[in-house]
């Protein structure tokens, strides 16, 4: 699994004009069962990305469809974990 961990770079309003291409972007990674869980960070100053894929390259090809990425919105930071726990829900998910 990994953490892709998004700090913003530029004026909020700057991103929110690429705010809806960003959101449409994220559920396409979640129909396909890259993406687990999303959102902002508090203070709002980046966002949180919970992904799952084989490989860190196969993950920043991902990465750079976002709308965030391709206008230099943010900056990323990738960090992988192995998940030796989680909550019993999560199992079909993971395995």
């Amino acid at each position: 699994m990994f953490i892709v961990d998004l700090q913003y770079i530029v004026p909020l309003e700057q991103l929110d004009e690429h705010m809806a291409a960003h959101v449409a972007y994220l559920k396409k990674y979640y129909k396909k069962n890259i993406f687990v869980a999303s959102g902002r960070k508090v203070p709002r100053t980046g966002g949180i990305i919970l992904a799952l894929s084989d490989t860190e390259e196969e993950l920043k090809k991902i990465l750079m469809e976002d709308p965030f990425y391709q206008h230099r919105l943010a900056d990323y930071k990738i960090t992988q974990f192995l998940t030796s726990q989680y909550h019993p829900d999560l199992e079909n998910l993971l395995a």
